[in-house]
Formats: C-alpha cells, structure tokens, sequence
C-alpha cells in the first residue's frame, strides 16, 4: 500500500472538524485504501481503532443497513457504547436507499467525524448538496498517477527502468489493483471486468438506462475519438449513416451519465483573445487509459491521442481547470490554470520533423502574456527555444512543481 501523499495532504486540515469529507471517483480507483489510509492518520494522532465505526455497502455482512432508518439505528447502538469522538467511514454510500438523511442526522445528533466514498457524481450533484449543502468538502480520488504507479512498483527509479515502465502505463494506465498484476492479459482481462461492473452499476443502473446497446456505441465513439472535438450532432449523423437512430439530447445524457460515473471528462474551448468559453464541440478525456486499451485498444497506434489523454488527466489530478485553447484558426491542446498560475500546454508523440517543431512551437506565436508554455513530447533532447518550454513527457509527470 501506498500513501498517496497528495491525497492525505488535501485532507489532513479537515480531519476532526465537523464538515463530511467526501470521496469519489470511479470505482476501484483506490477510495476504499484512502479510507484506511485516513485510519492509519488519526492513529498517528493518538485515536485509538476503539473509536471507529466502518461501514462497506459493498459486503453482504452490511446489507441489513441498506436503508436509511436501518443504518441510523446501528449507529446510535454503536456510538453508544463509544465515550469520545466517534470515526464513522462509509464506503460507497450510494448503495443506502435515503443515505443522505442519515448521515445529516448523524452529523447533527452525535460527536463524531464522518467519511463516506461514492462512484457517482449525482452524489454532490444532487442528493449530498440538497441535504448537506455547505456542509462536506470533496475529494476526488484518482487513478494512480505515472509518479504513484513508479512508487508502487518500482521504488527505486533507473533512467531505463522508467522508460520501460512508462511503455506499460501507457498501453494498461494506473488503476491501482493492476499493480498487483504482472500479465498483460491478466490486466487487460481486469480492466474489461472493471468497465462492465462501472457500466451495469454506475451508469446503466443508477440512470434507468434501457438502451444499453446504444450506449455501448457510443462510449466507443467517444473512446475513438479522444481528444477530438465532436458534438451530439454529428455522432447522431454517424449513427444515421450506420441506420441507427438516435436523438442529439439523448447522446448528450448518456455521455453525461459516464461522466457522472468519472468515466469522461468533458474539456470545453474557449476563445482565449476574449476569454470566452465556447459551448460547443467539447472534448472528451477517459479517466484512465487502460480502460480505453481494455474495451476499444489502440493506446499505441493512437499514441497521440493516448499521451494526450495522460496528461490531461494528470493536470485535472492536480486540481487544474483544464480548457483547450482557440486562437483563430489554431488550438492549444490544454490551458491549466490553478489558483494565479496558468500553463499552456502542447503534446505530441516525436518532434521528428521540422513540419511538426514549426506546427507545436508556432502555434504560441499569438499568444502575448508570459504565463509558462510548454512543449511536450518523447523526445530525449531537449528543444526548447524562444522561450517556450520543451519536457519529456515522462519528466513532466514525474515533475513535483510546473513553472
């Protein structure tokens, strides 16, 4: 086990107070490990495992606590016979019919310090923020990172080992059980199994999803083309051309609902000249690129599209708003910005022609203020010039800070 530092750091300043701290992400992202990991925290400050309460809705051992009235009831027998503060953790509370009044009454009528994990964004988007509005602090759990995936399985990192490694994350990505596999086939086998479970229970179950066959066909729409821009209209023509009917407003829900399920995420565009955001022709990034290797493949004959994906991800898991650049005629990939910090950011596979040095270089030649401007590739060389950044793109993940 890890200890996902980044997390903990995050989380730290809100342990003890009375505010709901708020897992998510997509399943088996590693919610469960925070959760003992934030265990292992209140130890190191003196609470005694006396003084915890642990709930999983995923085990049948908890099933009789399913419904809101039921799980109330355990509660207060349990905190009952505890004398100080109690540590209540709830792990994927969505599976409670009516949670939501249980926990607000719990944070209410007892002393005590909730968690609780969930896999759907309907969480904060409805049922957490109607009841417990201004009352939680949210905390989205990810996919390993390439720095947390180096740390699982290679502690000490050699320059060539790294380059080696980077090649598996980039065809299997960093769900973090696959850390316990060493087979690609094994791991290609887990990531299918782990998209159905997301597919059937976070997304189909959990939003009456009838047209199941429908919403197959278009995750893999959205999975061939990642990074790309497209809107609900043109994959309804696509469907048209194939004779299969479907609504523009219907693909937009179903999209939704796997972004809902922290299987997209949806980046839009905005005009940077004057500083609009642009409502239509989004992009779509999957949460993890072994998901998108595991159902539709390509990770490596795409591979631009799938660095792309990684490094989207990454300045999203760094609590960056990400949008995609216009200029005119021309995009940046991704403008991150954080706080007072912006970065422009370009990606590519090799800068192996002039063509293409010229293409993601000029492309900043518009672009007047004198935020940071990157350039990312494989490239082992460093090309950098007119002030404008070139990284490795395994060194750029691996960077603690970006300047």
């Amino acid at each position: 086990m890890i200890k996902r530092n980044t997390y903990i750091n995050k989380i730290r300043p809100f342990i003890g107070n009375e505010l709901i701290k708020v897992l998510t992400g997509i399943r088996r992202s590693g919610k469960s490990v925070m959760l003992e990991l934030i265990k292992d925290e209140l130890r190191s400050q003196g609470v005694p495992d006396s003084q915890f309460i642990t709930f999983n809705f995923e085990s049948m051992a908890n099933a009789a606590y399913c419904t809101a009235n039921a799980l109330y009831d355990e509660l207060t027998v349990r905190i009952s016979s505890i004398q100080d503060k109690s540590y209540l953790f709830f792990d994927e509370i969505q599976e409670v019919e009516g949670w939501e009044r249980c926990i607000n009454s719990a944070r209410v009528d007892f002393d005590c310090d909730i968690y609780i994990t969930g896999s759907n964004a309907k969480l904060l988007s409805g049922e957490l923020a109607t009841h417990l509005g201004g009352r939680y602090v949210e905390f989205v759990i990810y996919p390993f990172s390439f720095k947390e995936y180096l740390e699982y399985r290679m502690p000490k990192k050699e320059s060539q080992q790294i380059s080696d490694e980077f090649k598996t994350y980039l065809d299997t990505g960093g769900m973090p059980f696959l850390a316990n596999l060493n087979n690609h086939t094994s791991s290609i086998q887990y990531l299918r199994d782990l998209y159905n479970s997301i597919i059937l229970k976070d997304v189909v179950k959990r939003n009456n999803i009838r047209d199941v066959d429908l919403l197959e066909r278009i995750i893999t729409y959205v999975l061939a083309n990642i990074g790309h821009t497209f809107s609900a209209r043109s994959i309804s023509n696509y469907f048209k051309s194939e004779n299969r009917k479907a609504a523009p407003e219907t693909i937009m829900n179903y999209i939704k609902a796997c972004c809902d399920a922290y299987l997209f995420y949806k980046i839009s565009r905005e005009d940077l000249p004057s500083k609009k955001m642009l409502s239509i022709n989004e992009k779509f990034y999957i949460v993890d690129q072994g998901i998108r290797e595991a159902v539709y493949g390509g990770n490596t004959q795409g591979i631009d599209q799938t660095l792309e994906n990684i490094v989207c991800m990454e300045l999203i898991r760094r609590g960056y708003d990400v949008t995609i650049g216009k200029i005119g005629e021309k995009e940046i990939d991704f403008v991150a910005k954080k706080e007072n910090r912006k970065l422009y950011i370009q990606v590519a596979y090799l800068l192996s022609s002039e063509d293409t040095i010229d293409r993601e270089f000029g492309v900043y030649s518009s672009v007047r203020d004198n935020y940071p401007k990157y350039v990312l590739s494989l490239d082992d060389f460093d090309m950098s010039r007119d002030g404008i950044k070139h990284m490795n793109i395994r060194d750029f993940l691996l960077a603690d800070e970006w300047n």
